[in-house]
Formats: C-alpha cells, structure tokens, sequence
C-alpha cells in the first residue's frame, strides 16, 4: 500500500465543493466518495489474499454461491442472479473455473434450456481454502469498529433497499 497522505483528500474535497458554492451536496458527494474509497481499499486486500489461490474476487463469489448450494450446482441464470450480475460475467467466470479445472458445465436434467454450474471436487477444496484466508486476513480484520458494522450494515441494507437491489 502506498503511504499515507498527510491529509484526508476528501475532506478537502468537500471543503472545495463547499467554496464553489455546492454546499447543499458538499457532505452527500464527501460521503459517497469515500464509500466508493472504501471498496477501492477493500478490493485491493481481498485480491491480494485471493491471488496465490489463482482466484479473482468475481470467480471466487461464484465458487462460493456453488459451495452454499445444497447440490453444489446452480443454473447459470439463477447464478447471475444471485450475483446480481450479467449474464455474460458468470460466463467469462466459468470459462476461467473450468479450464482450472474447478467447475463443470453440464444439461439441466428437466430443462434442455438450462445449463447448470457444478463445483468439481477441486472447486470445493479451493472455495473452503480461499475463504479460511479471507476470513483470518481480510473478515477478522476489516478495519471496521465491532460497534459500526451493525450500524454499516443498517446504513448500506437501506440504501441498496431503496435503490431497488432488494424488496425484503
């Protein structure tokens, strides 16, 4: 990690909105900002304990949704959508796991439209390692105070609710 700056940028940053004359949106563009600092940091920590098991964070989700699931297996599309992401990145991902060797594709048995995601049993073992690393370097030590993660998670839960991520 680079060094540290002598102060926060966007702390200035948001004294510079207000100087221009933006202060009504001073706090909320602070805010967001550092939100997306924030997944910056976050992202750069988590890849760097998933590199040595060959896995970026996107491949290492799905490995993950496939170890939760009761048959280690899920229909693309119900993947994707879990994931909350395009159709066409759960793709790109289990061409990536495949050649590794840590997912199969196979027919759905009661839909010839459907093709399911299985975890090979190389899958399992590098979804189960991957998260014992993440949990002891990045989980255990995610720089968050024990008394703000609930109220994170309270903040974060509402907005995704309210842009419409989620209904429940």
């Amino acid at each position: 990690m680079a060094m540290p700056l002598p102060r926060d940028p966007i702390a200035d940053a948001r004294g510079n909105w207000e100087r221009h004359g933006w202060s009504d949106v001073a706090a909320p563009m602070a805010a967001v900002t550092a939100i997306m600092r924030t997944q910056q940091i976050l992202l750069a920590r988590i890849e760097g304990v998933l590199k040595p098991f060959g896995l970026t964070f996107a491949r290492y989700e799905l490995l993950t949704l496939l170890s939760f699931a009761r048959s280690g297996a899920l229909p693309m599309n119900k993947a994707s959508a879990l994931l909350q992401v395009h159709p066409t990145s759960v793709t790109n991902a289990v061409d990536r796991l495949q050649d590794a060797g840590l997912v199969i594709r196979s027919p759905h048995p009661t839909d010839g439209r459907t093709t399911l995601i299985e975890l090979t049993r190389e899958g399992r073992t590098l979804a189960r390692q991957a998260t014992l690393a993440l949990n002891s370097a990045v989980f255990a030590q995610s720089g968050f105070g024990e008394q703000d993660i609930d109220e994170l998670i309270r903040i974060l839960g509402s907005f995704r609710r309210n842009a419409g991520d989620f209904s429940g």
